[in-house]
């Protein structure tokens, strides 16, 4: 009886160590199985990440040709079309009038001028990798000077080392968010407010012009960018719009992952 007692508890306990076993086999795989899926996720959102970094670039770049070629044909190019028309009128008569030479002047100094212009729209690469506030500024005295809008720009807090590859992106959602209503608003004036705390860089602007449907703008390409790359860095975009016209409204979360490290 005793054997068969001791052969019976053996049977058992071998019973239970199989299943056990196979159990801890089952987790195993089932760990693993999560762990390779994670990985593959994070992989897949990495490189996501990685294109839309750089489609961003390629979109910066493009802007900034338009631009160029905007200052080339709309100002440029006409300053020195009456610079010339100028010299060939004084050709013409024959006699050059102290006058005419100091017109001539201020149209070549004006010339100098947009062409300082033009050279920060060119740097403006190289101003991104240090300031993009700076470049921001720029975009707004830009609009000031080619389309006689003013702006107002207000300034709270210190501007934190915001990571390089996010900062493009908070850049890039401006000039689109800029660009949409440069487009639609019809506004002649421009706020834009920045604030910082130890733990949120905010980024709002705000136009005075026709507002439009939020609804409506909400499945419109450019929005639906902004709200991604936004995302992708792990801010909030709000769109706000009425008749007294409309705010965009960037939140961005100061991490020490965010925050550059030296």
């Amino acid at each position: 009886m005793e054997r068969k007692e001791i052969q019976l508890l053996v049977i058992s306990l071998g019973i239970v160590f199989f299943t056990l076993l196979a159990i801890v086999v089952v987790l195993f795989f089932y760990f693993l199985k999560k762990k390779n899926n994670y990985l593959v996720e994070k992989m897949e959102s990495e490189m996501y990440f990685q294109s839309e970094l750089v489609k961003t670039r390629i979109e910066i770049k493009d802007q900034t040709l338009s631009e160029i070629s905007k200052e080339l044909h709309d100002n440029i190019g006409q300053i020195i079309s009456v610079g010339i028309m100028q010299l060939n009128m004084s050709i013409s008569s024959k006699s050059i009038q102290v006058k005419e030479l100091k017109e001539l002047k201020e149209v070549l100094a004006k010339a100098l001028d947009e062409l300082r212009i033009l050279s920060r729209i060119i740097n403006k690469d190289n101003l991104l990798q240090s300031n993009f506030i700076e470049a921001i500024k720029q975009d707004l005295e830009r609009v000031k000077k080619l389309k006689k809008i003013q702006y107002r720009y207000n300034l709270t807090g210190e501007i934190p080392k915001i990571n390089e590859e996010h900062d493009l992106f908070i850049y890039r959602i401006f000039q689109e968010a800029l660009h949409n209503s440069l487009k639609h608003s019809h506004s002649d004036l421009y706020e834009v407010n920045i604030a910082t705390t130890e733990t949120l860089f905010q980024l709002k602007l705000k136009d005075f012009g026709i507002g439009y449907d939020t609804n409506k703008a909400n499945s419109g390409q450019g929005l639906t960018n902004m709200k991604l790359r936004a995302k992708l860095i792990g801010a909030q975009l709000i769109m706000e719009s009425d008749s007294s016209g409309t705010t965009v409204t960037l939140d961005y979360p100061l991490t020490t992952t965010n925050e550059t490290e030296y």
